[in-house]
Order: structure tokens, then sequence, then C-alpha cells
């Protein structure tokens, strides 16, 4: 239950940049770097628990997550690139590193079931507030309709990580 919350506190603080809690809306370059930001992070918490985890599901899940966060964020790269978009740096995004960082590193100081158990309990937190900060944030302010577009696939791919993470949660007990 401990790790659960703390999995849940740290998800929900990486999501609380600067620029949420002012209430200011990002502009379409900061969501995308956030938006990027966030995918790598996930896929570098997938790649540690690809080396780390002792559970065949929670290996499987990690797999799952390089893979479709990596096509989601060339996805992203991508448009960036059509629409000649900077993406942009922000308190957010900053704030999304440093506490991902900190919680990688927390993370890989477990090993087997007590990191399996850790691992996907994060990931649920995660996917959990990063799909409530794309709906009730960045999808919002997304001005361009393309952006918009590419958040709200990203959102239903998200939407059933979360799911799947549940899953592994619960066969995990």
């Amino acid at each position: 239950m401990f790790v659960r919350l703390s999995a849940a506190i740290a998800a929900v603080s990486l999501l609380s940049g600067v620029a949420f809690a002012q209430g200011a809306k990002p502009t379409d370059p900061q969501i995308a770097h956030i938006a990027y930001t966030a995918g790598v992070i996930d896929i570098n918490a997938a790649k540690q628990a690809q080396s780390k985890a002792s559970n065949k599901d929670v290996k499987a899940f990690a797999d799952d997550m390089v893979r479709d966060h990596e096509a989601v964020n060339k996805q992203a790269l991508d448009l960036v690139k059509k629409l000649k978009v900077t993406p942009e740096d922000n308190d957010t995004s900053k704030t999304l590193s440093k506490n991902a960082a900190d919680k990688l590193a927390e993370l890989g100081k477990l090993s087997g079931a007590a990191y399996d158990k850790a691992y996907v309990a994060n990931e649920v937190a995660y996917h959990k507030a990063v799909n409530s900060a794309l709906e009730t944030q960045l999808i919002p302010s997304a001005s361009n309709a393309e952006l918009k577009s590419l958040l709200q696939t990203g959102l239903k791919i998200f939407q059933g990580h979360q799911q799947h993470a549940e899953h592994v949660a619960a066969e995990l007990k």
C-alpha cells in the first residue's frame, strides 16, 4: 500500500509543474516539449524495467511501453518538424525531468518482486497523471489542430497503458 501511495504522490508531483500550478495556459511549443518529455520519461523507466524486472508480465509491459512511447514520440518529432515548431523547454518539463530522475534512482535501488511492484504501481499512477494532464490541460490548451489530434491519439493509447498497468498490478498481488 505504501508503494502505491508513494507512486501516486510521485506521479502527481511529476505533473504539478509551475505552469500548471499557476493556471497558466501552455503554448503549443511548450505542450510539444511537455508531451515529448513525458514520453521520454516513460521510455527510460521501461528500459530500466526491461533489465531489472523479474516478472515476465512486467517485462512484457515494459517492452510495450518502449515500443509505444517511442512511436508516439517519433510522430511528435515528425509533426513539429512539419509545422516548423521548436519545442520549448519550460518549468513543467524541467520539473517532470527532475522528478523522474529521482524516481528512477529510487526504483533502481529495488530488485525482484519489490522492484516489479514498485515499477508497475508507478506506471499506474504516472499514466493516470499524464492522462489527466492531457485531458484537462494539454489538449484543451493546444491551438494547432494537428497537435491536438496527436495528443488525443496519444491519450487513447495511454489510457490503454493505464488499464494494462492496472491489470499487471492486480496480478502481482
